[in-house]
């Protein structure tokens, strides 16, 4: 055997390795559109420039981390934006009648009116058994709404609200924006519970398999309707971060924002079907989708064609994953029916001999 022939299975065993982390693609593609970019605009890769980056991704990467816990379920949560929405407009509101109130307080209310919405879309999907597409289209404008009602064409500006709750949407913290470490730190900790604790590696059993997950002993309703909590209050955290970062909310705050959402995390690798992903990759797809845009504005293309190439980004990341769940599944097979044959042959050989 030639020492090419030995070397061939490894370097095809690191090639399916590389292949399949997901993350490092993106990791790649994200390099390539600073570099590029900032070759032809030096001024993208300025202190300035990458800190407004960060802040326009912190809020959109938030969301993806909440949402790839519903995806990930088999399920989907189109309401979140409305739930940003409301949530912003609330702690807006909030601040500006109630100068006294804690910024904690704020924060906590609005988690919690976030959970409230997660957990209505929750009982609709795992109990009602309402199609999770169904059933967060409509409450997107049973959220959105109420909160046209609850402003009353209403808008509050940053002149109402406290001058310490805006300043956590410029202050940093090591050179770093404070909304973009919260985002960071939500990241992390979504990332820990779904790869080290049980009730995280349960959520990737429900949509890899539903019925083997109830065989299994999972509840499987339970788990779902915490999954829309949590991507609920996550929203609401996202709306407090929102008014923290613009300073003007009203009623229209973050509409369309669901479809930015659901390309990052399906761009980051997120099994649309469910049952694969990664939180951390939600957050780079976010990251991806944030920069081009960046990137298009420095190179003055116009605006429009960032929804054809997010559009474009969806569709091949929709093929590459079903490519590679094709990949894996006939791997699976071949492995399988070699385990059949291993003992059948050891068994025939000695027979034949």
């Amino acid at each position: 055997m030639t020492r090419a022939t030995r070397g061939k299975p490894a370097v095809r065993r690191l090639f399916d390795r590389l292949t399949r982390i997901r993350e490092l693609g993106l990791v790649v593609a994200i390099a390539v559109l600073f570099g590029a970019t900032g070759a032809a605009n030096a001024g993208f890769l300025s202190a300035q420039s990458l800190r407004d980056i960060m802040l326009n991704a912190s809020i959109i990467m938030l969301l993806a981390v909440g949402q790839t816990l519903v995806i990930v379920t088999r399920n989907v949560d189109l309401s979140v934006s409305s739930i940003t929405g409301l949530t912003a407009f609330s702690s807006g509101v909030l601040l500006a009648d109630h100068p006294g109130l804690p910024v904690v307080a704020v924060v906590a209310i609005c988690l919690a009116i976030g959970a409230t919405c997660g957990a209505l879309n929750g009982m609709l999907v795992a109990y009602a058994r309402v199609p999770a597409l169904v059933a967060t289209l409509g409450t997107l404008y049973v959220f959105r709404g109420v909160d046209y009602a609850f402003a009353g064409g209403r808008q509050v500006n940053a002149a109402d609200m406290p001058a310490g709750f805006l300043s956590l949407g410029t202050r940093e913290l090591a050179g770093i924006p404070i909304l973009a470490i919260v985002a960071m730190a939500v990241l992390a900790a979504a990332g820990w519970v779904l790869a080290n604790l049980r009730a995280g590696r349960e959520l990737y059993a429900i949509g890899s398999h539903p019925e083997a997950a109830v065989l299994a002993g999972i509840r499987v309703g339970r788990r779902i309707l915490i999954a829309f909590i949590v991507n609920g209050a996550i929203a609401g955290l996202a709306g407090v971060m929102w008014a923290a970062r613009f300073g003007t909310v009203d009623a229209t705050v973050a509409t369309g924002k669901e479809l930015d959402v659901v390309a990052a995390v399906v761009v980051g690798g997120v099994a649309i079907f469910g049952g694969s992903g990664t939180v951390w990759g939600a957050a780079l797809g976010a990251l991806l989708l944030s920069s081009i845009g960046s990137a298009l504005a420095v190179l003055r293309v116009d605006s429009l064609a960032q929804y054809a190439i997010n559009g474009l980004l969806l569709l091949a990341a929709i093929v590459l994953d079903r490519l590679l769940a094709l990949r894996v599944g006939a791997a699976l097979r071949r492995r399988r029916y070699a385990r059949r044959r291993g003992p059948a042959a050891a068994t025939a050989q000695p027979g034949g001999a």
